[in-house]
């Protein structure tokens, strides 16, 4: 076990960057087409393919799930995610030829690096040749690449942050993982300690309460598009498209418990839940634990970040 999403079983994880532009994308391969729900909590978000998703519409499985910096530039990533399933031979046969079904969600990292450059298809393809079950890479890497946190203070005074995964078996053969870049308005912090990890930080560098930050405000002080924590929870169970729904909705749990605010009006907070079956449990089990991991690997994904930007990490801190 690697303690990242790719213990699950038939799940694959690859990503892509550009370490001078600060940005890149993260792309979960699925070996057998899968059942997958999402659910989208912010109120500024940038999909492809979540339609799709809702349990009233006809496709029921996915390929594989693409998650991008860029803001909407990065979906282009997620053609080069079909382009490379189709040269696979994976995908929904429509008589015609096949479609490979690739949901995806992307981030806002265009405040830090190179602005000008985006996830595209080369980079989404590339995130496919690197998929593997090896433990999946963390901090300044994929989606997590330009992920920053705590910009109530204006970008110069906030944090770098990057991408985590964590995991969790049950005795009963059961396997829950999570993957997430977090790139959130707000700060992280841990619950069991209450600890603020990342977050805005004051003239003298100490770390802030966001909500305090907030009160101190006649208006919002949140800068608009500079936000969106997006998230992929998978699990081995048997469920149907909307007990994966269900799923994501749970999940969301593990965003409330370690970032604040969560859910703004500039944030487009979104998580994919997908299950590769074999295993026959409870929704609520498969949400509750989905909501754990993922907030372990929000605050995994602030312990890996590293300075970058002239953005400082925790790492900074805590060395």
């Amino acid at each position: 076990m690697t303690g990242t999403i790719v213990d699950v079983p038939g799940v694959l994880v690859g990503h892509a960057q550009d370490q001078e532009a600060l940005t890149g994308c993260s792309v979960l391969l699925l070996e057998q087409p899968s059942v997958c729900g999402v659910d989208v909590r912010g109120s500024a978000p940038g999909t492809r393919e979540t339609d799709l998703l809702n349990p009233v519409n006809l496709v029921s499985v996915v390929h594989g799930i693409c998650l991008s910096g860029g803001s909407a530039y990065g979906l282009d990533a997620a053609t080069g995610v079909m382009q490379w399933l189709e040269e696979q031979g994976r995908g929904l046969d429509v008589g015609f030829g096949i479609v490979p079904i690739v949901p995806a969600a992307v981030l806002f990292d265009l405040s830090i690096g190179n602005p000008q450059v985006r996830p595209d298809r080369s980079m989404g393809y590339e995130a496919c040749n690197r998929a593997s079950r090896d433990a999946v890479q963390q901090g300044n890497v994929g989606a997590g690449t330009g992920a920053t946190v705590g910009k109530l203070n204006g970008f110069g005074q906030a944090m770098k942050s990057g991408l985590g995964s964590s995991s969790r078996s049950l005795p009963n053969g059961l396997v829950v993982g999570a993957m997430v870049a977090v790139n959130a308005v707000g700060h992280v912090f841990d619950p069991k300690t209450s600890e603020i990890l990342a977050g805005p930080r004051d003239e003298q560098g100490d770390i802030l309460d966001s909500v305090e930050v907030m009160s101190t405000h006649s208006v919002s002080p949140i800068p608009p598009g500079t936000n969106t924590t997006i998230a992929i929870v998978a699990s081995n169970a048997n469920l149907t498209k909307a007990e994966a729904n269900k799923v994501a909705q749970m999940a969301h749990d593990g965003l409330a418990r370690t970032i604040r605010p969560i859910h703004t009006m500039h944030d487009g907070d979104t998580i994919f839940a997908v299950a590769t079956g074999g295993i026959q449990t409870s929704v609520d089990l498969i949400g509750a634990l989905s909501a754990e991991v993922l907030a372990e690997a929000v605050l995994s994904a602030v312990k890996h970040a590293e300075q970058a930007g002239g953005i400082p990490a925790y790492r900074d801190r805590n060395r």
